[in-house]
């Protein structure tokens, strides 16, 4: 399958934007001090509520690499193609 370089890149970005965005949710995740993700604010004792939006995040990164992986090679893809020789005739 050929990929485009606007899908090539919408996907790489994607990725990148995965990264930034669940990155920032996890460390937000564990500095919450309303009782939400910890019991009493204590990090010993995490609540449901922080293992689902853990796991939430984590399947998000892995989603989000995977898409920008594609878009990656999407973009070697077509750098390879533009700068191969020509066939000779």
């Amino acid at each position: 399958m050929k990929l485009s370089r606007p899908v090539s890149w919408f996907l790489t970005a994607f990725g990148v934007w995965s990264w930034i965005v669940w990155t920032t949710f996890v460390k937000n995740l564990w500095k919450d001090a309303s009782g939400l993700a910890f019991h009493h604010g204590d990090h010993s004792s995490p609540t449901a509520y922080f293992w689902i939006h853990l796991t939430l995040a984590v399947v998000s990164t892995v989603f989000g690499t995977a898409i920008g992986v594609l878009g990656l090679r999407g973009l070697r893809a077509l750098h390879r193609r533009r700068t191969a020789p020509a066939p000779e005739a």
